[in-house]
């Protein structure tokens, strides 16, 4: 339902959570660019992980400019530069996945030499200086010395190399490292270090992480953008898709893990206590499409200008669909069905 039609509409105070995934991030940036559009739904906290903390920092960033018009157009923008960068990157589609009108890398050289290649070399050999494009992205994009005056809280999650567990960042901490740790692939990227300790990809201990949305917001919406599909219907054969497959079920293992934790806690909480009343009265809700599990796991990697644009109208379509579907209950009750993830233990 278009915005001006809900004008009316009291106040809803959300939490987003948003998911990682590469350049799938953009169907993210679909959902934000729908969602920024209801003026009755407010956000109050964002937890993002690897492209959703990119998403999550720039979304803040460009609100204190220009609230959601700025945030709008600060996500536009940042997408724009990453398309641009990866404009003359070696890592394109082949010919032949061009003309299967495919956004996969499968049988693009680059992409395989990469892939190979990082197998069998240590990034500290493979890039020694540690170069990565997306830092001068960030720091133009971000006013990162303004965070901390956002009305948006953000806890952006890395994982702490030595003891494997995850490390919760807030607005005041977030750096551009704090960024690029989120997201350090460890076969891709040296690890980040950030105040003396080593940080790789936020997925690995929360792809997101929910716990702080409940903890430190007022909001008791969350709505979680996912974007590595939870369930596939064939078995992976290859190598590739063997290997793209353990991919996905370690990064959607913590948020699973945690989903199950919240929805053991919303059923035993004692509702009229302080913390427990949170609990208590969670409401969750989802955003996703069963269409990025068709892409492929290489096209996580594409950058390509098209491809970013139909992730992003896809994430407008998912979030279009969700608020006809399901956008009169946010405010009121649950949508997402937590219980199942108990049924499954």
């Amino acid at each position: 339902m278009p915005a001006q039609l809900d004008a009316s509409r009291k106040t809803v105070l959300i939490d987003l959570a948003l998911q990682g995934g590469g350049s799938h991030g953009a169907f993210t940036w679909g959902v934000l660019d729908r969602l920024l559009e209801e003026s009755w739904l407010r956000i109050e906290a964002i937890s993002g992980t690897s492209a959703g903390a990119m998403n999550a920092a720039v979304l803040v960033s460009g609100y204190i400019k220009g609230g959601v018009r700025g945030a709008r157009e600060a996500l536009d923008a940042y997408w724009e530069r990453v398309a641009a960068s990866a404009r003359y990157s070696p890592i394109q589609r082949s010919m032949f996945d061009r003309l299967m009108n495919r956004w996969s890398l499968d049988t693009s050289p680059g992409y395989v030499m990469m892939d190979l290649v990082s197998r069998l070399v240590s990034p500290y050999n493979l890039n020694p200086f540690g170069y990565n494009p997306i830092r001068s992205i960030l720091e133009d994009c971000i006013d990162f010395s303004h965070l901390n005056e956002a009305p948006i809280k953000l806890f952006i999650t890395a994982t702490n190399v030595h003891t494997g567990r995850g490390k919760i960042f807030r607005n005041k901490e977030i750096t551009p490292e704090v960024l690029l740790a989120s997201a350090c692939l460890p076969t891709l990227f040296q690890a980040i270090e950030i105040d003396g300790e080593p940080y790789w990809d936020g997925g690995y201990a929360g792809n997101p992480t929910i716990s702080p949305l409940v903890r430190e917001s007022e909001a008791y919406d969350v709505i979680l953008v996912q974007i590595n599909p939870r369930e596939r219907r064939e078995t992976p054969r290859s190598a590739g898709d063997i290997l793209d497959r353990l991919n996905e079920i370690s990064f959607n293992s913590p948020l699973m893990k945690e989903l199950r934790m919240i929805a053991l806690l919303c059923q035993a909480a004692d509702p009229g206590t302080g913390e427990g009343r949170r609990w208590a009265k969670m409401r969750t809700h989802h955003i996703l499409t069963d269409k990025l599990a068709e892409f492929g796991a290489s096209s996580k990697l594409n950058a390509e200008a098209r491809f970013l644009h139909v992730l992003k109208e896809e994430g407008r379509k998912a979030a279009e669909d969700f608020l006809k579907l399901h956008g009169a209950d946010v405010g009121k009750r649950s949508t997402a069905d937590l219980d199942i993830l108990l049924a499954e233990c």
